[in-house]
């Protein structure tokens, strides 16, 4: 296992991953993962939800100043029956170790030096090498009509329709 300590990365967004409604459909929010290190590194997406949460590519292998974009996609949920609090998508990192007997000559040197792996393998996440994580809560704004009383809901449709000049009118009250 390589035994320098990891390198920094960057994502966009920085700080969090927001789905706002409708929730019944399928969402995908796309971040970037960039190695701002030296070094090669093997990275890995995880989720505390899993079976409503995927990221393609979940693995893979960044070289020095590489990029990635990784889909994050969210399966349709009803939020009445599922708590969202605590959501979050973890990337962990990890230098990659050098192949036995593998070199490569660097730009700036003659001298032979140990190549980095290229192919990613859960086993560098195994083990006593260092492993670095940046957490990302998932943030999921749902507008929530049944805490708004009748009126408000009625008069909220009606503003967003005529917003989009469908000129709606006021429905009679029969109660």
């Amino acid at each position: 296992m390589a035994q320098l300590p990891t390198e920094d990365i960057a994502t966009m967004p920085t700080q969090k991953v927001v789905f706002n409604a409708p929730l019944d459909n399928k969402a995908i929010y796309h971040i970037r993962l960039i190695n701002l290190g030296t070094k090669r590194i093997g990275y890995a997406f995880k989720t505390t939800k899993p079976k409503r949460i995927n990221m393609n590519p979940p693995n893979g292998v960044l070289g020095p100043k590489e990029s990635v974009n990784v889909a994050v996609e969210r399966d349709a949920f009803d939020p009445g029956s599922e708590d969202t609090k605590g959501d979050r998508v973890t990337v962990e990192w990890t230098n990659t170790p050098d192949p036995p007997g593998a070199t490569a000559v660097q730009e700036w040197s003659s001298t032979p030096e140990p190549a980095a792996a290229t192919a990613f393998k859960q086993e560098w996440f195994e083990g006593d090498g260092m492993v670095r994580r940046k957490n990302l809560p998932i943030e999921t704004y749902v507008l929530n009509v049944l805490n708004i009383r009748a009126e408000r809901a009625e008069r909220y449709v009606l503003n967003v329709l005529n917003v989009l000049n469908f000129r709606a009118e006021p429905a009679e009250r029969t109660c």
